[in-house]
């Protein structure tokens, strides 16, 4: 089948891709030249486990083709929205700008009989607005295109193998033939069993919103759990495997921290707050208003305790920062909590040194930190290390070994992947939210 997929950042390519590797031949379309040209040569412009290869196989095959020319999808069949809806400059709601933009560019270009397939997150009854203006700028009236939505569910770190393998497709369609032609452009997955879901336009818009909106309050009440731990001297850490062994709750995004960040979580839970105000329901706001302040409070929090550990002087301190990416197994910087408790320690005077494995080339605009490209170029000198992403490579890290570099062994674990007992042996005092702070072993004090 011949698709179209306007839009290729973070969703569009990995998109693109994974529908070339199914057969289909595909034509991925941006405004951002550099980024065309990156992917027209099998270049992936951003990390993502297993994304490169697979890029790299549908470019060689001659099935996935890149263009900033929007003439490049009057040929397909079926055309995919892949488009960034951001928050909204100064307010909560989505910035829709991109889709209309991509609309606008489609729509004139739109064979009979073609179908338009969103897979951005949007407000619901955007999808309706959208079908509005294709059938408007139909010369002569009638319909051209018909409007589905095909929601991603996609997880960063795990993009490619949920685009591949997902564990359901999600169809909003108004008529049998638009399911019909999207379980052509999916057959593959089906055929492995996948489930599919056919709903109505809005409830497909409303599926990533509401997933990223249970999520986010998952994450905000596991941190409140954690901090009344940690007040109360309790073991957050047994009392999330105790939650966890509860069939109705389970162990998923149980993980206590410094909160959740990224381009999707923070902006789609606001986006979903205000789409509901909108709509006159205003407990979401109520709710969801909460599960995001508790976010930010984790981030401050994260920053109070750094603070601490510093006895209350962070200015002229030296800090280290072990990771800048949202979460492991991604580059993406996008509203990280990491980046967003090192800057406000280098507001505070601090000067910081960051180290990440995939980051650091989306830290060059960071004048008020410095980067390092080891942990032990981040570490040397350090009177606090803080450990802000659980890369595995923080969590094995040597205690000893670190502690050879340090001016002081004193550590902050915000995403709790570090073994305390071991830590503390090694002559460290760490600290981790929601499991308050550890003494260093009195042998290892005496003997460093």
């Amino acid at each position: 089948m011949r698709i179209s997929v306007l839009g290729t950042g973070y969703l569009g390519a990995t998109h693109a891709a994974a529908l070339a590797c199914w057969g289909h031949d595909v034509v991925g379309v941006d405004v951002e030249p550099h980024r065309v040209e990156q992917l027209a040569r099998g270049e992936a412009p951003f990390h993502e486990p297993g994304f490169a290869e697979l890029l790299g196989d549908g470019v060689r095959s001659g099935r996935l083709h890149f263009t900033t020319d929007p003439a490049a999808v009057e040929q397909a069949e079926v055309h995919f929205l892949c488009v960034g809806t951001p928050q909204r400059r100064g307010e909560d709601g989505a910035d829709l700008a991109a889709l209309w933009t991509a609309v606008e560019t489609l729509a004139p270009r739109l064979q009979p009989g073609s179908l338009v397939v969103g897979k951005s997150t949007v407000p619901v009854g955007t999808a309706a607005l959208v079908q509005q203006h294709l059938d408007e700028s139909t010369p002569g009236g009638g319909r051209r295109g018909e409007v589905a939505w095909n929601p991603e569910f996609l997880r960063e770190a795990h993009a490619v193998e949920d685009s591949l393998r997902p564990d359901r497709l999600v169809f909003g369609v108004a008529s049998d033939a638009a399911e019909a032609r999207l379980r052509d452009v999916y057959c593959h997955p089906i055929a492995d069993g996948v489930a599919v879901v056919r709903t109505d336009l809005q409830t497909a818009e409303l599926a990533k919103a509401s997933a990223n909106v249970m999520l986010a309050s998952r994450i905000s009440v596991v941190n409140v759990l954690a901090e009344v731990c940690e007040a109360a001297e309790a073991d957050v850490e047994g009392l999330t495997r105790i939650l966890g062994l509860d069939p109705r709750i389970g162990p998923l995004y149980l993980s206590p921290g410094i909160g959740f960040g990224g381009g999707c979580l923070p902006k789609d839970l606001r986006a979903f707050v205000s789409r509901a105000a909108e709509l006159g329901v205003d407990s979401a706001s109520l709710l969801l208003g909460a599960v995001d302040d508790v976010n930010g409070h984790q981030r401050q929090r994260a920053v109070e305790a750094a603070t601490a550990l510093l006895d209350g002087r962070p200015r002229g301190r030296r800090v280290a920062a072990l990771g800048a990416s949202f979460k492991a197994g991604s580059d993406d910087v996008r509203d990280s909590p990491a980046l967003a408790v090192a800057g406000a320690l280098a507001e505070l005077g601090a000067h910081v040194r960051v180290y990440d494995p995939q980051a650091l080339r989306h830290l060059a605009g960071q004048s008020d930190l410095e980067v390092c490209h080891d942990v032990q170029s981040a570490c040397e000198g350090a009177e606090l290390t803080l450990v802000l992403t659980e890369w595995p490579e923080f969590a094995a890290l040597d205690p000893a070994a670190v502690g050879r570099v340090v001016a002081r062994r004193v550590v902050l674990d915000g995403r709790l992947v570090l073994d305390p007992e071991a830590w503390t042996r090694a002559g460290w005092t760490v600290m981790a939210l929601g499991r308050g702070e550890a003494e260093p072993d009195p042998a290892a004090r005496k003997a460093g």
